[in-house]
């Protein structure tokens, strides 16, 4: 039986439980994010260090073998031949054969225009890609060390809300020591998470400015043997 003194604690004891219900659902959704971030983060990294590879040569050699070929082509005219060398199997996913296809395609064009063409077609649909999958990583970057503050902040607010009530209650060790852990982990979780995807970060954009660096190379040596190619054939 219920007394009536008792009546009055019943609305604090039910928001004591509604607001220990709402706090694990948050405590549960900030790790649910960190998780989210770890994948997004993780995963746009790995596709787009395995991105940068794919747009590149193996290695010096392979690419200026492919120049060579390009270049044996186009100094007989044999227009045909080159863009069959772009695609071939093992390059025709590289970024200097794509940009070198889509000029012998317009040749027929001022090399100005061609050379316009070809730049921003790299910007387009090479280098904006490979920036969309960066930002991706970037925003994990960004986002996993915030919901861990957010974990931390509401971790002590929710250990200082059990201290103050002490002198009516008392506090149980135990559940001080879970909303402190919790606020601790959460910081470590997302510092865990930003630190190796800010070094992929890293090293996905030294390779994006290599690849950059070795797109206008590549493209001015065969634009420049296109050229002398269109002036051989009278274009």
């Amino acid at each position: 039986m219920i007394r009536f003194s008792d009546a009055f604690l019943l609305p604090s004891t039910f928001a004591a439980a509604e607001a220990s219900t709402f706090m694990k659902v948050v405590e549960n959704s900030i790790w649910l994010g960190i998780g989210v971030c770890a994948l997004v983060g993780m995963y746009s990294g790995i596709l787009l260090m395995r991105r940068v590879k794919q747009k590149q040569f193996p290695g010096a050699e392979a690419e200026q073998a492919f120049l060579d070929d390009m270049g044996e082509r186009l100094e007989k005219q044999d227009f045909d031949g080159a863009a069959q060398i772009c695609d071939d199997p093992a390059v025709w996913n590289k970024a200097l054969a794509q940009l070198a296809t889509l000029a012998i395609q317009n040749r027929a064009l001022p090399m100005k225009k061609i050379r316009q063409i070809v730049g921003e077609r790299f910007e387009r649909d090479i280098l904006a890609s490979l920036e969309v999958m960066n930002s991706w990583v970037g925003t994990a970057i960004k986002t996993s060390p915030q919901l861990g503050l957010l974990g931390t902040v509401l971790g002590m607010i929710n250990a200082f809300s059990k201290i103050a009530g002490a002198a009516a209650s008392g506090v149980d060790p135990k559940e001080l020591s879970q909303d402190i852990s919790f606020a601790l982990w959460t910081t470590a979780a997302g510092m865990a998470i930003s630190i190796p995807l800010i070094v992929i970060q890293g090293a996905a954009g030294n390779g994006i400015k290599k690849l950059q660096e070795k797109i206008d190379e590549g493209t001015g040596i065969f634009l420049d043997d296109l050229a002398a190619a269109k002036i051989r054939a009278g274009q």
